[in-house]
């Protein structure tokens, strides 16, 4: 009763250090907790094979005793000063024997029941690892799911043929240039017009940049010949349905 009071009160203890603790400290516990776990049990296994050995040899001690009673008795030979002290050894060895044997017991004892607080302990570390990893994985899918909410037109964006503003400016430019164009113009038309407004404007980009954008803008040939002409036109108004 008084083991199990101070264990109780031992567990108590640990259990208002663990809610202190931290990640890293709690798996570095739990790493301390199996080592000495280990320890314990070879230890253990140690003293239960000395246990054992020490039972055997005890028997065999208390077998020749009584071989040696029953050959005195046999000879009637009490007053046999040898088998006498020979006895009394047999005798002390047996006690000495019997008194280690005692204290390998309670030792084996001792270790059994750090083992058991050991155990224990590891299993409520392990309980309170994964609670926290729990809570950080529903930590996780809040803040997945609070910035799906809070970035939805980016996403949108990211997913979309123009990938910054600067691309949108230059489609709202282009339209509008084409739009008093009815009859579409050739790319260096265009690029000619745009290097106005900003020179660093490179040709094949804005014509790449046209051409992801198929219900906005579409290339026809027109002319016969030498006179063959590959121009862009605007067709958002006929896109705008198709998309």
């Amino acid at each position: 009763e008084i083991r199990n009071i101070h264990n109780d009160e031992l567990m108590g203890i640990r259990r208002e250090e663990e809610m202190e603790m931290s990640d890293d400290e709690i798996e570095e516990t739990t790493e301390t907790k199996e080592t000495e776990e280990s320890a314990l049990v070879s230890q253990a296994e140690a003293l239960k094979e000395e246990n054992d050995s020490l039972r055997w040899q005890l028997d065999a001690y208390r077998n020749e005793v009584e071989l040696l009673k029953q050959e005195q008795g046999k000879a009637h030979r009490e007053d046999d000063p040898n088998k006498e002290q020979q006895l009394k050894l047999l005798q002390q060895a047996l006690q000495g024997m019997q008194q280690h044997l005692l204290k390998v017991q309670e030792e084996y004892k001792k270790k059994e029941a750090e083992l058991e607080k050991l155990k224990d302990d590891k299993l409520q570390v392990e309980k309170m690892l994964e609670n926290l990893k729990e809570k950080e994985s529903c930590a996780s899918r809040l803040c997945a799911s609070n910035q799906d909410s809070e970035y939805p037109l980016e996403k949108t964006m990211n997913s979309s043929p123009i990938k910054s503003e600067r691309e949108a400016l230059l489609v709202g430019i282009i339209s509008t240039f084409l739009h008093v164009h009815p009859f579409g113009a050739s790319i260096e038309y265009i690029c000619s017009y745009l290097h106005r407004l900003d020179n660093k404007i490179c040709t094949s980009d804005v014509e790449c940049l046209m051409g992801r954008l198929q219900h906005t803008f579409k290339q026809e040939m027109t002319g016969v010949g030498a006179s063959l002409e590959k121009r862009w036109k605007f067709c958002g108004f006929e896109g705008l349905k198709l998309t």
